[in-house]
């Protein structure tokens, strides 16, 4: 017979032989993040900057694979279809749930396709317009963009909260701009300081830096607040156009099916990194505010932004392109 100390070694054995592999000894390899943007922009730049301080933490290499296309589409099909093993993660921002009102016959479902990891981070919007254009409030630049009617035009990331906000936008004040869609809204950037995009919405991330050396001009912040980093900067709602006090958001998620001690893992390691100082100095420099919860919290907060999101994309009047 068994003595009670082979028995529990027996027992602990034969529990653990139940569990998943994977979920014993993950990570085991380096991990890989898909980024469904251009390099550059600013979901990119979070991502980078939050798994150069997870990957220690985690003890393995973390990669990111660019995949922009489609209105982010492209990169988040390939991770949706990925093996749900904890090495193949989405950093998902808004345009994760745009793309589901904009797109009607997706391959993949924004919220069964996926199991939420962890919040990474908010980020108010603003609205920026070229230093030429003669004006320095919303309500001179609506009365500028009536008298000139099809003159104008906006710069965005196909299938991105730019691209809702700047139709949002246009539909709103009733002025003619022309849209001209990208494949990563820091082409649009780019353009807009080459003097062919005249505005623009996008995150401080991005802007920021181009907003204090005056290439563009800030107009308004999307934040019911106004901005730490842009006090002097109005709020949509002191604007006058509470219909665009929208925000970004940002966060990790895993393939439907990935093991939840490995969802576990990765939200407590994220959670602790985002406590770094040094992590939040970072996040801080480029306008982004880091928000800490677990994965029930992150999956409710997806589950409202897709009742939220769909009515506004429809008011709008965005088609995919």
């Amino acid at each position: 017979m068994l003595d009670r100390r082979t028995l529990g070694i027996a027992l602990v054995a034969a529990a653990l032989g139940t569990m998943p592999a994977g979920a014993q000894t993950y990570p085991a390899r380096p991990i890989k993040v898909i980024v469904p943007y251009t390099p550059g922009s600013p979901v990119d730049v979070l991502a980078r900057v939050v798994t150069q301080h997870l990957s220690p933490r985690l003890g393995q290499n973390i990669v990111i694979d660019n995949r922009p296309g489609a209105g982010t589409t492209l990169g988040t099909k390939l991770a949706a279809t990925a093996d749900p093993d904890g090495y193949t993660l989405l950093v998902g921002a808004t345009s994760l749930i745009i793309s589901s009102s904009l797109y009607q016959n997706l391959d993949y479902d924004p919220i069964r396709s996926f199991a939420p990891v962890a919040m990474l981070a908010h980020a108010p919007q603003v609205l920026v317009i070229a230093p030429s254009i003669p004006a320095t409030t919303v309500r001179e630049f609506i009365d500028y963009a009536k008298a000139n009617p099809g003159r104008l035009n906006f710069g965005y990331g196909l299938g991105t909260l730019p691209q809702i906000l700047g139709e949002s936008f246009k539909a709103v004040t009733g002025t003619d701009i022309a849209s001209i869609p990208y494949r990563g809204g820091a082409q649009a950037i780019s353009d807009m300081l080459g003097g062919r995009i005249d505005m623009n919405f996008g995150t401080t991330a991005t802007l920021l830096p181009l907003i204090r050396q005056g290439a563009i001009r800030a107009l308004a912040v999307t934040t019911d607040t106004r901005s730490k980093d842009l006090p002097e900067v109005p709020t949509m709602v002191e604007s006058g156009l509470p219909q665009l006090a929208l925000i970004f958001s940002a966060g990790l998620l895993a393939p439907a099916g990935t093991p939840a001690e490995i969802i576990d893992r990765l939200n407590a390691e994220i959670n602790e990194a985002m406590k770094a100082p040094e992590l939040a100095a970072d996040m801080g420099k480029l306008g982004f505010e880091p928000q800490i919860c677990p994965p029930q919290e992150y999956a409710a907060f997806l589950a409202d932004e897709m009742r939220r999101w769909p009515p506004i994309v429809k008011a709008a009047g965005v088609k995919p392109e």
